[in-house]
């Protein structure tokens, strides 16, 4: 991995990954620990979490895996509370968690729809405030959204996500534009394409069969753009980045 260690007597720096999934949350983990974070994951799945926690110490990183149902206030204020109390406040937080839901809106639950703002919008807002009330102190810290095509356009049949990825990225504008000014970097990024990552090519084999060679939106490659808006000065900060593979349409 490469990771480089903070210097002796001095504590890494904290990353935090809200929904460290298989694809782009593990690869943002992975390079925050390559980059001297002592970084943070957390998912539902304990078992995958310690898997790839394991991975990332035994290459000479620190990392340290956690479950949290990000939907609960109380849970994420307990979450945020231990990993102060036992690696300090977190500088670099992203949330990275997210219900895809595809369906009629004729055939939209009513509890799907809310199930689905939940997860991909509520507990961003948890996640975020969260950061912001341990960083605000401090002065500094960087808190970035993962967003979506649909953050930005409703499609057809993706009402339930697109009204819950809109709503996430209006609380990332509120947040950059109150936190700002009180040295926090609040940023959102739209992936807009398909990430390549084990399950894409399971459920839509035909879509990786017929997308050219760096079609899709590689993990790595995203997690260093997530990294680099870390490192801006602040005289040139970034809201919001779209990152797209050099083949999508938009």
């Amino acid at each position: 991995m490469g990771s480089s260690s903070p210097e002796p007597g001095r504590k890494a720096p904290v990353a935090l990954i809200a929904g460290a999934g298989e694809g782009l949350g593990t690869a943002i983990a992975r390079a925050c620990a390559s980059a001297g974070f002592a970084t943070v994951l957390v998912a539902r799945s304990q078992e995958r979490l310690d898997r790839v926690a394991a991975a990332i110490n035994d290459e000479g990183g620190i990392a340290r895996a956690k479950t949290a149902d990000l939907r609960d206030e109380a849970s994420v204020v307990g979450l945020f509370d231990q990993i102060e109390a036992e690696l300090g406040i977190p500088e670099f937080v992203v949330y990275n968690a997210g219900a895809q839901y595809r369906q009629s809106i004729l055939d939209t639950r009513a509890d799907m729809f809310e199930k689905v703002w939940r997860l991909s919008c509520f507990a961003g807002f948890l996640v975020g405030r969260e950061a912001a009330r341990r960083m605000t102190p401090r002065g500094s810290g960087t808190v970035i959204f993962t967003g979506a095509t649909a953050s930005m356009r409703g499609g057809p049949n993706f009402a339930a996500f697109a009204a819950a990825k809109f709503g996430l990225r209006a609380l990332a504008q509120s947040m950059a534009r109150e936190l700002g000014p009180q040295g926090l970097h609040v940023a959102h990024v739209v992936i807009d394409g398909a990430i390549d990552m084990p399950r894409i090519h399971k459920l839509f084999p035909d879509l990786a069969a017929r997308t050219p060679e760096d079609g899709m939106l590689h993990p790595d490659d995203i997690a260093q753009s997530y990294l680099a808006l870390h490192r801006q000065p602040r005289s040139a900060w970034t809201f919001e980045l779209d990152l797209r593979p050099w083949a999508e349409k938009f």
